[in-house]
């Protein structure tokens, strides 16, 4: 789509899913966005994540089509199990696609990565651009970096992450908030009896967890979580045997998948949020993503959202003539879900990361017995996207 005369220049700065998604957004309204990565090169992180239904009804809202079907696997169904590998529950998520016109996908980082930049085009990512802060000038923004570059836009996206450099600006810099433990992730080619196609489970135990899905193309993605002080999360150093350890006595798939992953692909990472932040931005300058509103991982939303935010992003700063107060408009409408969004992921997981063995039982006690509707209603909320039409200009 041609740019036009009037819309404004946009300086992305974060090249993670969040900042990928509001260019190609952003492109699909006619607005081009300049993207800066402090990074050298993109290399896709060795894990996995799920694309929900509602950001893939987002990205149809502006006509993308990414095409993760085919790069990953669509998901039927989420089964809860003990650490033995006995059945809890199983979320209908087949059922939820259905009704909303959307099916929801497990997908390789590296994967969805690879499918926004064929999106946005070649030449649209700047790397190895750090940037170290920014002003409001008399007529938008500039952006400072590292080697002494610089670069003016109209609107500024902060897309960088928990430890967003545009965030700490607004708001004084502080450490992400720890939930407690610390997250393995991998993602390696897998055979296994119980490993069937479409395979998607969550596996509960007192004070650890860990998930293995089907992404396609005879890959597994793992995770594993212990729980643990956040400054021991945050600095973890040790080795697969440790994790090995963790999961002793686990379901055989479980052990074997993590026995079969080389050590080095395996990366150790801190669970955190932050509080909500209720004023993403101000003047020229708005954030999106994990930079606006992290979450722990327990609703499987941090990429979605981030999606669900360039979507709406774009359409503000395409129904809106004045920039500034399209980005208002644009926070207005995402705060009171990704609030949401943030709240509920921090309540289930404490749930999920439980150690006493009495409430661990009562915990699993109610996955069997609790009506599905329930237990499946907030993530059914989550899958609902809100506000994605443009609505008023106020």
């Amino acid at each position: 789509m041609p740019q036009p005369a009037s819309s404004p220049r946009v300086v992305v700065v974060g090249a993670g899913i969040g900042g990928l998604a509001a260019a190609v957004a952003l492109q699909r309204v006619g607005i081009r966005a300049e993207v800066y990565e402090r990074a050298e090169a993109l290399r896709p992180a060795g894990s996995g994540l799920s694309v929900m239904a509602n950001a893939v009804l987002a990205l149809r809202a502006l006509d993308i089509d990414l095409g993760l079907e085919k790069r990953g696997r669509t998901i039927e169904r989420s089964d809860l199990l003990d650490a033995r590998g006995r059945l809890l529950r199983s979320m209908p998520f087949r059922e939820a696609g259905e009704r909303l016109g959307a099916s929801s996908v497990l997908v390789c980082r590296g994967d969805l990565q690879a499918a926004l930049l064929d999106a946005l085009g070649e030449g649209r990512v700047t790397l190895g651009a750090a940037a170290t802060g920014y002003e409001v000038t008399g007529t938008g923004v500039r952006v400072r970096f590292e080697d002494g570059r610089e670069a003016v836009g109209d609107v500024l996206v902060g897309a960088d992450g928990i430890n967003s450099v545009i965030r700490a600006q607004r708001t004084g810099a502080a450490e992400p908030r720890g939930a407690g433990y610390i997250c393995w992730l991998a993602v390696t080619p897998f055979e296994h009896p119980r490993f069937t196609e479409g395979f998607n489970a969550h596996y509960w135990g007192r004070g650890r967890r860990f998930g293995l899905h089907d992404v396609g193309h005879g890959r597994a993605y793992w995770w594993g979580t212990r729980n643990m002080p956040a400054e021991s999360a945050r600095t973890w150093n040790g080795d697969k045997e440790q994790i090995l350890g963790a999961f002793a006595g686990w379901a055989d798939e479980v052990q074997e998948a993590i026995r079969v992953t080389p050590a080095d692909a395996v990366l150790g990472v801190p669970a955190q949020d932050r509080p909500f932040l209720d004023q993403w931005g101000d003047g020229p300058v708005t954030l999106l993503g994990d930079a606006a509103h992290p979450m722990l991982p327990s609703l499987a939303q941090g990429g979605s959202s981030a999606i669900e935010d360039a979507v709406v992003l774009a359409q503000c700063l395409r129904a809106h003539p004045e920039p500034v107060a399209a980005l208002r408009a644009y926070e207005e409408r995402r705060r009171e879900r990704t609030r949401e969004m943030v709240e509920v992921s921090r309540r289930f997981s404490d749930l999920e990361q439980l150690d006493n063995p009495a409430l661990c039982v009562l915990r699993d006690l109610y996955l069997r017995l609790a009506p599905r509707s329930a237990l499946f209603r907030p993530f059914e909320r989550a899958l609902t996207p809100h506000l994605l039409q443009e609505g008023a200009r106020s």
